[in-house]
């Protein structure tokens, strides 16, 4: 069975915050200077309505949020990009039909563990900092604050780039300067060294049936 005891203390409020979800005191989209801002802004928006027209249901079926989830935040992220980020040299070593069945695995496996860290959310407060980079070399950072009642802030960046349909997608999380990708790339590597890829995959796919069901 994948073994993800990697997962730290803060990864469930590092996962809500990735969706944009509940972003407390950050400014409004028209006071936003850079496209990608604002495409974290209104997709936190949406999920945050569409949890609120679906509360009911959540309630009786806490899994309802997985197409929630699906349907709003993951078309802002590349999983084939993040796949390959998360692999590292395994990449390479798996044939056509191993990654186009990891993408989707590891899709499942975010969907999963996005909709579950959604409930365990406890309304930290998250700005965003004044944007830096320079958006016409396609790739660029959004960085915020996580702001801790009685604790010190905690810096944390989105990455992004804009991809070939002119379109800018997020393909890594930094929470206190940790990356959400090279945390799975370390167990994933882990567990092929064991098993080999095709039962990477297995342990994915058995992880992932109920978001199949």
């Amino acid at each position: 069975m994948l073994n993800l005891s990697f997962r730290p203390a803060w990864l469930p409020l590092l996962l809500v915050v990735v969706t944009g979800l509940f972003f407390n005191g950050l400014a409004s989209a028209d006071e936003m200077s850079t496209e990608p801002q604002t495409l974290v802004k209104d997709a936190s928006d949406r999920m945050l309505q569409a949890l609120k027209d679906n509360e009911d249901k959540i309630k009786e079926d806490p899994k309802f949020v997985y197409g929630l989830v699906n349907e709003i935040l993951l078309p802002n992220f590349d999983f084939a990009k993040m796949s390959k980020l998360a692999l590292g040299k395994n990449w390479r070593k798996a044939n056509a039909e191993q990654r186009v069945e990891f993408i989707e695995e590891f899709r499942l496996l975010l969907v999963r563990t996005y909709s579950t860290a959604m409930l365990e959310y406890t309304n930290e407060e998250i700005v965003f900092l004044p944007f830096r980079d320079d958006l016409a070399k396609k790739r660029v950072k959004v960085k915020m604050e996580i702001l801790q009642a009685g604790g010190p802030s905690i810096p944390m960046a989105l990455s992004m780039y804009l991809n070939k349909e002119h379109a800018w997608k997020v393909y890594d999380v930094k929470i206190d300067g940790i990356s959400l990708v090279t945390n799975y790339r370390s167990t994933f590597a882990s567990e092929i060294r064991k098993g080999g890829m095709k039962k990477l995959i297995e342990s994915l796919a058995s992880r992932n049936a109920k978001v199949k069901a």
